[in-house]
């Protein structure tokens, strides 16, 4: 056993206390209360992993939201059967809407499938279910609704990542304090996630920028999204066959899915 001098074993208790100590500093928690020191200690961590000054601005201006949790713990519509998901969601509605906007923007869907080959069904499938097609994509403000979800217990570890996304797209512009979205950090008309940004986001309409709230890129970055998770252009997508486990990828939830599959198989005539 190495011996060590009582001042280096002074020297090494107190790293460990103030380790220690950062560790407590920033906990998970259940209210608002610790938040803004959770917010803090969240900062330090930010910067050493190379979070520039305006995210750690976009950081210190959130605020914890009681709407995001509320929100994260009312997703009852998960555990319905798929016929009474279809029925609550308007997957008939959707369907019905969908192939109109099919129809409608043909071109931007060929030039799609021919990128990405991904078909037009589960893209509108998609677009449909998020936010009616665009018709609302959420006035939560986007920054605070993920810095909620990372401080809170329930998933930390998973919207820690997504945080640390937001601030790397903060550093860049592409969000700010003011970008308003879905209760959960996501964004645009596919609703995004920031990670999912940041790996998937795609210039749709070749205007350089990147911008989920227009129709080329939303849908562009979808499908860029479904082939990053293995989807093969050809294969089909319904439960059981190769492309399902694409869908699976966009959402956890297992009516989610199984719903998106038929409204898209009904879209694309199937």
């Amino acid at each position: 056993m190495v011996q060590m001098g009582l001042g280096m074993i002074a020297l090494c208790a107190a790293a460990l206390g103030i380790m220690a100590g950062a560790a407590e500093a920033a906990p998970c928690g259940k209210t608002a209360a610790g938040f803004e020191n959770w917010k803090r200690a969240f900062a330090q961590e930010a910067q050493a992993q190379g979070i520039g000054q305006r995210g750690i601005s976009a950081l210190q201006a959130t605020s914890y939201s009681v709407g995001t949790i509320r929100a994260d713990r009312g997703q009852h519509s998960f555990k319905l059967s798929l016929d009474q998901f279809m029925a609550k969601r308007g997957g008939p509605a959707i369907a019905s809407k969908g192939k109109r906007m099919k129809s409608a923007n043909a071109a931007l869907f060929n030039a799609i499938e021919r990128k990405y080959g991904v078909p037009a069904g589960p893209l509108v499938a998609i677009w449909g279910m998020e936010t009616g097609f665009g018709s609302f994509m959420g006035n939560q403000p986007t920054i605070s609704a993920t810095a909620t979800l990372a401080y809170d217990c329930r998933r930390p570890e998973y919207f820690t990542d997504q945080l640390m996304a937001a601030l790397q797209l903060a550093d860049r512009g592409v969000l700010t304090p003011q970008t308003r979205g879905a209760m959960h950090g996501e964004v645009g008309m596919t609703q995004f996630l920031p990670k999912s940004i940041l790996l998937y986001g795609v210039d749709g309409n070749g205007d350089g920028v990147v911008n989920l709230n227009t129709k080329a890129d939303a849908l562009a970055s979808t499908a860029n999204f479904l082939k990053g998770h293995g989807w093969t252009a050809g294969a089909g997508y319904q439960p059981g066959q190769p492309n399902f486990a694409a869908i699976q990828g966009w959402n956890a939830a297992g009516v989610y899915q199984q719903a998106i599959a038929l409204i898209a198989r009904q879209i694309d005539g199937g």
